[in-house]
């Protein structure tokens, strides 16, 4: 990987997306700022997952495993307004795509454009009603899910987290400096292919919080970076398992998360 694109996953800048037949069980909405957004789930629950960050059949599907293990609501708006990275230049083939893509993460994709946003998100939500509102990504989305875990806002004259637990799923990108701040529980599903030694100085991050007992860390060695998102071939037996495995896992994190 050449040293101009950003710092993520050498995986995630070779394995191209996966078709996928799946029919998602949601509807696209406007929420917010955001034009759209894909919500599945019961629109009455007091609970709301917002996360996927990435409109593939394979993110939908783990939504709509959340929102029934749940029994809430999950909503993935498009953080990128629009304007993702062209499916046709990923993974990056030549000097003018790796420069490209560079250009995304500098501007369209850029962590302190697309956060605001989610935090904004997350106060709407709890402002309409939410007394529990979690945050999950995937790839490049696990960093921002781990930034947002840090944060907090306003409401009726309280400070409080902006978010109830977070996670992140094969993330890339991400640091034990991220994890610095943490506010809330957080959960990481890594794969075999994100480095490992900064994984073991992540665990030991998260397990001096004070709420350890409450985070997840479980690594799956037989999986590829994205084998939980547009990569996944549910096609293999063992993508299956471990999809369906790690979706079941954030939906339990959450459960005990909210826990008093």
């Amino acid at each position: 990987m050449s040293s101009t694109i950003p710092q993520t996953s050498e995986a995630c800048c070779q394995i191209s997306v996966v078709q996928s037949s799946y029919q998602p069980k949601g509807t696209m909405i406007q929420l917010g700022n955001y034009a759209d957004v894909y919500t599945v789930g019961n629109e009455a629950s007091k609970t709301v997952v917002v996360g996927g960050f990435g409109y593939f059949p394979q993110t939908q599907q783990g939504a709509d495993i959340i929102a029934e293990a749940l029994g809430a609501r999950v909503v993935m708006p498009d953080v990128f307004f629009g304007k993702p990275f062209p499916l046709d230049q990923h993974p990056p083939k030549n000097d003018e795509e790796k420069k490209n893509f560079q250009t995304f993460f500098q501007t369209t994709g850029n962590f302190e454009t697309v956060l605001p946003g989610l935090l904004n998100l997350s106060k709407l939500l709890r402002e309409a009603g939410a007394t529990k509102v979690y945050l999950y990504g995937l790839c490049w989305g696990g960093k921002v899910s781990m930034l947002a875990g840090g944060q907090s806002m306003n409401l009726d004259g309280k400070s409080i987290p902006s978010f109830d637990a977070v996670a992140a799923l094969h993330p890339a990108m991400l640091s034990a400096a991220d994890a610095k701040n943490l506010l809330v529980p957080v959960a990481v599903f890594p794969s075999k292919d994100e480095p490992v030694d900064e994984y073991k100085k992540i665990v030991e991050e998260i397990n001096a919080k004070p709420f350890a007992s409450k985070n997840v860390y479980r690594l799956y060695p037989e999986m590829h970076h994205g084998w939980a998102g547009a990569r996944a071939d549910l096609d293999n037996e063992n993508n299956l398992r471990d999809f369906k495995d790690v979706y079941g896992r954030l939906a339990t994190f959450y459960k005990n998360a909210g826990e008093a």
